[in-house]
């Protein structure tokens, strides 16, 4: 029988000491990998999934009926709401497709009603995911040990790191193979060169959802999305394979996702601090509360890349407060992904604005 959900309370996070000083930490390292790039292009790109893959405009259809635990903030009521989605690459500089990394997509939900979170403007709901379960990294210490080492290496080595992917692709390949998978390996340049649109996207890290807590994630369920699940792209070629092959596709895909909840149920198989543990399916499992559907479209046209890739930010602290984001990782992600954006805004003299209606 499955345990009733946990509760939503403030005691379910732990601040860790020095907290504040590793949130400076990170900024400061952030800011090498922005003011290079900046230098290097001219233009200034985001600190963390810098290259994009394709920006998809969708639709959201939140459930009727869903019981009173999946009814919570922006899934309390039935409706349908406009969303962008924007596919990408988690690197911080522009690299080639051949430098495999994991996927990120990030969606924008419009039109979301609701007290909002400090400093969340508009009326939007963002959720920022990547395709696979957990983070690389147990709290915010731990990754800022590993973004010294990236931000040594922005722009740098460009050869080196299309040669270290090959090499690390295949480790990471030979570990899966027995049934091992290796999120820091992937993070390295490890990860396989699938499709995007096949792939399925997790929140990684726990949110407020309500009364209760979750993690959330997004998994393609359309023919013409899951025949292309752990479908390689050749990249040896050509530097934007990835976005030139999602745009092709979307020119006849028909997407159609399911917005899923996994409800936490037990703190210690689902700990809100360490993102690094996976909750598993038997424990906690996801259910639908939404579907987002999508229509053949031009992927990566000019209009959409100024306004959603150039015009708009992401962030997990856009939002409700009913999906307050929870746990070490998330709050140290508030001010730098703030900072990210603020520089990039200043910089390319592009204020960010978010999406009405």
């Amino acid at each position: 029988m499955t345990a009733q959900p946990i509760r939503y309370s403030a005691d379910l996070e732990t601040v860790r000491e020095k907290e504040p000083e590793t949130i400076s930490g990170l900024i400061e390292q952030f800011d090498t990998i922005l003011e290079t790039t900046a230098k290097n292009y001219g233009h200034a790109v985001r600190s963390v999934h810098a290259k994009a893959h394709g920006i998809i405009e969708a639709e959201m259809v939140v459930k009727p009926g869903l019981p009173p635990e999946l009814a919570q903030g922006l899934f309390a009521m039935p409706g349908t709401h406009k969303a962008f989605m924007r596919l990408s690459t988690n690197a911080g500089d522009i690299l080639p497709d051949a430098v495999s990394l994991p996927r990120g997509m990030a969606l924008k939900v419009l039109d979301v009603q609701g007290q909002r979170l400090p400093d969340a403007e508009g009326s939007t709901q963002d959720f920022v995911m990547v395709n696979g379960p957990v983070f690389q990294a147990p709290n915010a210490e731990k990754f800022l040990s590993s973004l010294k080492l990236l931000a040594k290496t922005t722009d740098k080595m460009e050869g080196t790191k299309v040669v270290m992917s090959s090499v690390l692709q295949t480790v990471n390949k030979g570990l899966e193979a027995v049934g091992v998978s290796s999120p820091a390996i992937q993070s390295l340049g490890g990860a396989p060169d699938v499709d995007p649109l096949g792939e399925t996207y997790f929140s990684v890290t726990p949110f407020r959802y309500g009364d209760y807590v979750a993690k959330f994630r997004l998994k393609p369920v359309s023919p013409d999305l899951t025949k292309r699940t752990g479908t390689e792209i050749d990249v040896s070629v050509r530097e934007d394979a990835i976005r030139e092959t999602v745009q092709a596709e979307m020119q006849e895909t028909h997407g159609v996702w399911e917005f899923q909840v996994q409800l936490c149920r037990d703190l210690e198989k689902q700990p809100i601090e360490d993102p690094t543990v996976e909750w598993k399916e038997d424990d906690a499992p996801f259910v639908t509360v939404a579907t987002i559907t999508a229509h053949p479209q031009d992927s990566w046209s000019d209009e959409k890349v100024q306004k959603v890739d150039e015009e708009m930010r992401f962030s997990i602290w856009t939002g409700l407060t009913d999906h307050q984001p929870l746990g070490n990782i998330n709050r140290a992600r508030k001010d730098t992904y703030r900072h990210s954006a603020e520089f990039r805004a200043k910089f390319n003299g592009c204020p960010f604005h978010e999406p009405a209606a």
